[in-house]
C-alpha cells in the first residue's frame, strides 16, 4: 500500500517499554489501563494465528484514545511470543501520519500491523468502529459532556473491540 519505508520508522519507534514512564502527560492513565488489561483467551487464540509480529503505533501520550488502546494491545503483545509494539510520535512524523488520516484529520491513534518483512498487512484506529460512529454523530456536545462518556465506553468494553477490531484486520490482510 505504502512507499513508506515502514522499516526504517520501525527502527526510529520507540519499544513499548520505553515509552511507559511517568513523563508522560497522562502516564496515570496509560499506567492503569496497562496494569488492568486482560488479554480474553479468544484474542490470544487469535493473535497465535495472525502474523502479529510487530505493531507500529502513531500516537501521542497526551490522546487519551490512545491510552484507552495502546496499553491493551501492549499486552497482547506481552503475551505473544515474538510480537512487539513501537510508538511513533504523530507530531514528529507527519509523513507517516498523513498516509493514515480519518476523514482528513490526524486522529491517533493508528496501529499498523507489519510482517517480518516491513510489509503492511493493515492499519486500524483511531477508536473502536462504535465508538467512533458515537463520536461523529456526539461530535457537537460539550468536550466536557463526550469525554466523560468516552471513558466510561472503554471502561466498560475493556479493550475488547480494539483487540478484535485491530487482530480482524491484520488477518484479512494477510489471509489467514
Amino acid at each position: 500500500m505504502s512507499d513508506l519505508d515502514l522499516e526504517r520508522y520501525w527502527q526510529e519507534a520507540i519499544p513499548w517499554a520505553l515509552y511507559l514512564t511517568p513523563t508522560m502527560e497522562q502516564y496515570s492513565l496509560w499506567e492503569a489501563v496497562f496494569r488492568n488489561a486482560v488479554v480474553p483467551d479468544w484474542a490470544m487464540a487469535a493473535a497465535r494465528t495472525a502474523p502479529l509480529l510487530r505493531l507500529l503505533v502513531i500516537a501521542e501520550d497526551w490522546c487519551g484514545d490512545a491510552a484507552n488502546t495502546v496499553p491493551v494491545l501492549a499486552r497482547l503483545v506481552e503475551a505473544t511470543p515474538g510480537a512487539e509494539l513501537r510508538i511513533l510520535a504523530r507530531d514528529r512524523y507527519q509523513a507517516v501520519m498523513d498516509r493514515y488520516l480519518t476523514n482528513g484529520s490526524r486522529s491517533i491513534p493508528i496501529v499498523i500491523g507489519l510482517d517480518r518483512d516491513f510489509k503492511e498487512l493493515g492499519h486500524w484506529g483511531p477508536r473502536p468502529a462504535e465508538l467512533q460512529a458515537w463520536v461523529v454523530e456526539n461530535r457537537d456536545l460539550p468536550k466536557t459532556h463526550r469525554y466523560p462518556r468516552i471513558r466510561r465506553w472503554y471502561a466498560m468494553d475493556k479493550g475488547e473491540a480494539t483487540l478484535r477490531e485491530t487482530l480482524a484486520v491484520i488477518r484479512e490482510r494477510s489471509g489467514s
